[in-house]
Order: C-alpha cells, then sequence, then structure tokens
C-alpha cells in the first residue's frame, strides 16, 4: 500500500500542499475498517465526524436513496464535513470490506488553525470548486434560458 503522504497528494483537496505540509497532516489520519454492508455515512444526518480515503475495497454512493456512484481505493469522501458541520449529502456504505484512511474533523481543523499556509492552499481550493460550480449553473442556466 502506498504511503500515505502519497495517498494524501493524489487527493485534489491536498494535491497542492507540499511535502511537509502532508507530512504535517498524515500524522493525523488513523487506519480504518468497515464490513460489508456497514454505512460509513447517512445523507441528512450528522452521521461520522471525518473525511475518508478509501485503500481498499468498494464502497457505494446514495443521493436520496439512489445509488450514484461506486468508488474504490484512492477515492475519496467526506470533505465537507472537514469544514460545514453539517449533515452529509450522501450515503456512503461498504459494499466490500472497506479499509480507509480517516482524518477526524476536529483533528483538521487544529491542523487549520495551527497552520495557516496549508488552510490557505484548502481555502483556494475550495473557492475554486465554488467558482467551477457557480460557472456550471450559469451555463446551464443560459442553455435553459
Amino acid at each position: 500500500m502506498p504511503e500515505v503522504t502519497e495517498q494524501l497528494q493524489a487527493v485534489p483537496l491536498f494535491s497542492e500542499l507540499n511535502q511537509r505540509q502532508l507530512k504535517r497532516i498524515s500524522r493525523d489520519f488513523r487506519d480504518r475498517r468497515f464490513k460489508a454492508g456497514t454505512s460509513i455515512v447517512r445523507q441528512n444526518e450528522m452521521s461520522g465526524i471525518g473525511f475518508f480515503i478509501i485503500t481498499e475495497g468498494e464502497a457505494s454512493v446514495l443521493v436520496d436513496d439512489r445509488e450514484v456512484a461506486w468508488i474504490g481505493p484512492g477515492k475519496h469522501f467526506g470533505e465537507l464535513a472537514l469544514i460545514s458541520e453539517t449533515v452529509r449529502t450522501a450515503t456512503v456504505t461498504a459494499r466490500t470490506p472497506l479499509r480507509c484512511l480517516e482524518i477526524t474533523f476536529w483533528d483538521f481543523r487544529r491542523i487549520a488553525k495551527d497552520n495557516p499556509d496549508i488552510a490557505w492552499k484548502l481555502l483556494q481550493y475550495v473557492s475554486g470548486l465554488l467558482i467551477d460550480e457557480r460557472l456550471a449553473r450559469a451555463q446551464a442556466f443560459s442553455v435553459l434560458s
């Protein structure tokens, strides 16, 4: 299995961090295992407290009880929970035995508060997501008009 820092670097949220920053964050990730059939997070609930990167196995993602994706090694979920402290936007259930790296929101918050350079890069990434979504909505609106 690749080193934790390598796995973090493959996640878009962390891809702009340098090696020192990745090593700092990697110290707070923990190895978690889930049995097939286990719902790790549930839509519209404050379920779970963290962000997950799948290292082994597969999971299904459901939104409004409709399967929208299967995800496997290298994929991640729960990034919004690191910042927003709101209900989950999807249900993620292990389809097979699942192994993940997890960081809790309070560990992530401490890292962000203690390392403004990391927080700034993450803020830039999230801002980029918002810009992309607004552009997509504007384009969809113009097509419908």
